[in-house]
């Protein structure tokens, strides 16, 4: 399809000039999404390699971690590389979906020289994220990072059926998953302007959705099961919460990534106001929050610990064991559940 009936010109005018220079004048592009990636960090990788491709340059995709399976089908993730090439002589870095260059993990740390020499370009829409270089581009309004990706494509004059819609497909599984399939309050006009335009380019939204939302491993089934068996709730039934451990990923054949979808079950609980999933990580515990519309903003909560996200979705990594972080976390939310006057 090349005559779009959706016209996104009007929104793609918020993509900041320098943006649009940076991506036009590299040639070879070190493309980088989060650890532990989701279908955001992946599909807005994948959109920019595939535009720097289009003018003519070269990117690499990658990722600290490798890729989960439940994120398989996007097309061209075979792509991703755990490590940059070191064959390649990058002239510029893009973050995509990284709320802060720790978000990268261990690459940091690997590579730190060499990833800190680079010019930089971040894309990104998590309010927490403090980055301000001239092409950076942080938009907390957007509902995904995917969302700003298919801007700049427009602004940049590209197609967005690129790639017999392979583009479309990776910048709409981004959205699908970020929003929870339209179904969070971060689903604009614009946001449902942007999905509609992808889908016109060819992206497959209800075989998005269903292998985002509706396709599930037995080990994850199994997982889930364990996991929502021992939830708690503290504060009158105003915070619900659980925990995932090492023990349960071995009980179950589960692996990390299955853990994806918990803490939005925890949320449809009908008088929590906050939401929480703590998963242990050796000595280390990653939480993720969830928070009702109007109530507690989860990124006051996860800030508090050095994490950072969306008033209504947010996590942290806290250095400190299980039952340790557990307590201080609860303690934290319950006294902002306590504030609240509603």
């Amino acid at each position: 399809m090349t005559d779009l009936p959706i016209d996104l010109e009007a929104f793609a005018q918020a993509v900041p000039e320098a943006t649009v220079a940076a991506v036009r004048r590299s040639r070879t592009v070190l493309a980088v999404g989060h650890e532990h990636p989701d279908a955001d960090t992946l599909g807005a990788t994948l959109g920019v390699v595939r535009l720097v491709a289009w003018l003519g340059g070269r990117a690499t995709p990658v990722c600290a971690d490798p890729v989960p399976e439940l994120y398989r089908f996007l097309p061209g993730i075979e792509a991703f590389r755990t490590e940059p090439d070191p064959d390649l002589d990058y002239d510029l870095l893009v973050l995509s979906d990284c709320g802060a260059l720790d978000r990268i993990g261990p690459l940091l740390e690997r590579h730190r020289e060499r990833i800190e020499a680079l010019p930089r370009l971040v894309l990104d829409h998590h309010a927490t994220n403090e980055a301000r270089g001239p092409a950076d581009w942080v938009d907390p309004e957007a509902a995904a990072t995917c969302e700003l990706v298919a801007l700049l494509a427009v602004r940049l004059g590209a197609p967005l059926d690129l790639d017999g819609g392979d583009l479309a497909t990776a910048l709409l599984a981004g959205i699908v998953m970020d929003t929870a399939t339209f179904a969070h309050p971060n689903a604009t006009p614009r946001t449902l302007a942007v999905a509609a335009a992808l889908l016109a380019a060819g992206a497959p939204l209800a075989e998005i959705s269903r292998r985002l939302y509706r396709t599930k491993p037995d080990s994850q089934l199994r997982l889930f099961g364990r996991v929502l068996d021992r939830l708690e709730t503290a504060a009158d039934g105003r915070i619900i919460f659980s925990t995932l451990t090492a023990a349960d990923l071995v009980a179950t054949g589960a692996n990390p990534a299955h853990s994806e979808g918990l803490v939005d079950l925890l949320s449809q609980s009908e008088t929590a106001e906050v939401a929480i999933l703590f998963k242990e990580q050796g000595d280390r515990t990653r939480i993720s929050v969830r928070t009702k519309p109007g109530g507690v903003d989860a990124t006051v909560l996860t800030g508090r610990f050095g994490g950072g996200g969306h008033a209504r979705a947010a996590g942290a990594t806290i250095e400190a064991p299980l039952a340790v972080a557990r307590e201080r976390v609860l303690a934290e939310a319950a006294a902002l559940v306590g504030a609240l006057r509603r």
